[in-house]
């Protein structure tokens, strides 16, 4: 109905790389991940999951080769197909809505975690954790959670080489404030603002 004949996704770890690749295989649709070669090497398998589904996975070489660096290709991408191409956002940043979205789709994460702790202990956790990077799986758990304040909200981070070096990607505990990609967040950025 959209019109559009390709989709385009963004991934770290490999996991939404994966469910896209999944969907457009069930659609018949051209599949294009975009990756950085830091994360192409350490998730091999889930590489190979995409390939097998029948996307076309791109190691993006540019910058860092993370994370960051893939949905910079993703949106030149986008910016340059956009009439034939559908942009599945998978990761907590860029410009409104996607955060929302990412949000929105993401929250069955926490739905379920919320329904199934209610049901077998009868309560609400004491603690819910979940691992930051790009943010997806954080929001998802957390928003069902968010209006409970007894319910403590822990992320957990990628401390690298240590936090102290600047050699990692905890974006909370060594980061500032500042603008990435459309959006105001916490950022690893140096006195220039440059991510």
């Amino acid at each position: 109905q959209m019109g559009k004949t390709r989709v385009i996704a963004e991934t770290g770890a490999g996991q939404h790389g994966v469910a896209t690749a999944t969907a457009c295989a069930l659609l018949g649709l051209e599949c294009i991940i975009y990756m950085g070669a830091v994360d192409t090497a350490r998730q091999a398998l889930n590489v190979a999951r995409m390939r097998l589904l029948g996307a076309t996975v791109v190691s993006v070489e540019a910058g860092s080769k993370t994370l960051k660096d893939a949905i910079n290709e993703a949106f030149r991408d986008w910016v340059t197909n956009a009439d034939n191409t559908y942009y599945c956002f998978g990761t907590a940043a860029g410009p409104h809505p996607f955060p929302l979205m990412v949000r929105d789709f993401q929250r069955i994460i926490g739905m379920e975690a919320r329904a199934q702790i209610l049901d077998q202990a009868g309560r609400l956790p004491d603690a819910v954790t979940a691992c930051v990077g790009g943010g997806s799986n954080a929001i998802g758990v957390f928003h069902a959670f968010i209006d409970d304040p007894a319910v403590r909200l822990v992320g957990f981070e990628a401390a690298g080489d240590g936090v102290e070096t600047g050699r990692h990607a905890a974006t909370f505990t060594g980061g500032s404030p500042g603008a990435f990609q459309g959006s105001f967040s916490y950022l690893l950025q140096d006195e220039d603002g440059q991510t």
